[in-house]
């Protein structure tokens, strides 16, 4: 197995890893924050390859859920909250599931 080969199953195994993160996430926050944390420390290696875009998706993934919980938990108040907030988690449900998917097809997740 060559040098280049042996980093892209390395990388694919992270990207693999993060995505589980990232599942168990949608019940306990902390994998999500693990899992953003490795995305950064591992995104060199990522750069140039199909896994650079599933970095970034996962990232994204991350920060914008950050985002939409935030605005929940301040809109709790008017009860409006629940609603972003549950459909936050189902829209990080649809990330998980399609990063997954391409990863498996061997896809970038964007061109």
């Amino acid at each position: 197995m060559s040098e280049e080969t042996a980093q892209l199953n390395s990388i694919n195994k992270v990207t693999i890893m993060v995505y589980i993160l990232q599942a168990i996430a949608l019940f306990t926050v902390l994998p999500m924050i693990i899992a953003v944390i490795v995305n950064y420390v591992k995104l060199d290696e990522a750069r140039g390859t199909r896994f650079e875009s599933h970095f970034r998706w996962q990232i994204r993934t991350f920060w914008f859920g950050l985002l939409f919980y935030v605005i929940a938990a301040i809109l709790h108040v008017v009860l409006i909250g629940f609603v972003i907030g549950a459909i936050t988690w189902l829209w990080q449900v649809y990330r998980v599931i399609k990063g997954c998917w391409r990863l498996s097809e061997h896809k970038p997740m964007y061109k």
